[in-house]
Formats: C-alpha cells, structure tokens, sequence
C-alpha cells in the first residue's frame, strides 16, 4: 500500500524557498496530516514487519525512531529552522541505541536514502573494529564484495585517518578499509519512489541487504 501522497513531496518543494516559521506555522495542518502522520505510520509500519523476525524490535514504537523535523541551528551559520526531509533509525532502542544492528532512512524531494553500517564510533570501538577486520580479511572482503551487498549499496564509505598505528599498515595495503573513520553504506532511489505501493520492500530489503555486514561489525563493537 502507499502511504504517502504527491503533497508529501511538494511540502518539501515549497518549503525550500520558504523555510522560516511563519510560513510552517501557515502549513502546520498540512504537515502534520499530510507529512509527519503517514511518516509515523510507515515507520510503525516497517518496525512491525522486521519484528516478525526479529524479537528485539518487538516493544519498539515509531515516536522513537522519528527525528524531528527542526534543525539545531545553535552552532550552524545556516539558520533555516527546518530539515528538508523526514528520517528516522529502526534499531533496537530507537534514536537512544548506539547498536548498529538496523536501517536509518530518510525521504525527502530530492532522493530516498536507506543507510546502514557503522557511521559514529568512540577510539575504542574503532580500535576493536579495525582489529577485527584485520583478524577476519577475507571474511569481511566476502561479505562487502557479495552480490547483494554491492548490487544494493555498492561500497562501504567513510571518513578516512592519513595516519594508522604501526602494526595496522602492513594489513591496510592490503585492505585500504582499514584506514577508515566510519563504514557505513547507503542505497539511493528517485524521489518519487515515494508514493510507491512497494516503498516498505525497498527499504526492508536495504535492511536485509546490510544485516550480514552489520552483524560482523557487532562482533568487535560493544554497544
């Protein structure tokens, strides 16, 4: 079924060139039946059908997992006050958890993205992750070179450090990975996929697509 119709895109489309509060305050009804109540439905939505599999995400309610619309403008020079999109992380414990076991997702009027993998990690976590890699080279090359990894995500990214310890650089020659600050991956699709009926199986199937790499990364980082 689709959730979302064409004003969800086009709420965005107008807000772009009127992001300021007046104008929200003008379209509040709208975004919240029109935007913010099918969004909450759709991650509901999602969350229950990946909890008929997975018992972790059984309890988990979808006010938890939605980010709010407004930006932190405290520290940014860029002062608009509203986010362009909707997004919100489907993992155990909601926007609190720091597991990485989970799809984070964000529709807007320029593309949907469903993101996975490890993007914020403290000096330890990183430590144990790249050890890990290290440890396990060709079980990590097989699951990020797999046909379904790369036919959905194509590539692990990431925030690189210029220096290693000593005893990784002989390892990163062979895996340039290693080098990397954040390992995470995204699928990308038109706008317009929006008012898809299958828009729950693309971003279901993003999940299902990063569980494997996702439970690798597990092993290392105790969350």
């Amino acid at each position: 079924m689709s959730f979302f119709s064409q004003d969800y895109l086009d709420f965005f489309i107008e807000l772009a060139g009127n992001n300021n509060k007046d104008w929200f305050d003008l379209n509040r009804k709208r975004y919240e039946e029109n935007i913010k109540k099918p969004f909450h439905n759709f991650t509901q939505h999602l969350i229950n059908e990946i909890a008929k599999t997975d018992a972790s995400f059984k309890d988990l309610e979808a006010k938890n997992c939605i980010f709010r619309i407004n930006r932190d403008i405290r520290f940014s020079k860029d002062k608009a006050p509203y986010k362009m999109m909707c997004s919100a992380v489907i993992t155990p414990g909601g926007k609190k958890s720091k597991a990485i076991n989970g799809v984070y997702f964000e529709l807007g009027p320029e593309h949907i993205r469903a993101y996975g993998g490890v993007y914020e990690v403290d000096k330890e976590g990183l430590e144990a992750l790249r050890e890990g890699i290290a440890d396990n080279l060709d079980e990590f090359k097989k699951l990020y070179s797999s046909k379904k990894f790369k036919s959905t995500f194509g590539e692990i990214r990431g925030e690189k450090n210029k220096v290693l310890p000593s005893y990784l650089k002989e390892i990163a020659e062979n895996e340039s990975l290693i080098y990397n600050k954040q390992f995470y991956f995204f699928a990308e699709f038109p706008a317009q996929s929006v008012k898809s009926p299958v828009l729950d199986k693309i971003i279901l199937e993003c999940y299902e697509a990063g569980k494997p790499i996702e439970a690798f990364f597990n092993q290392f980082i105790q969350r």
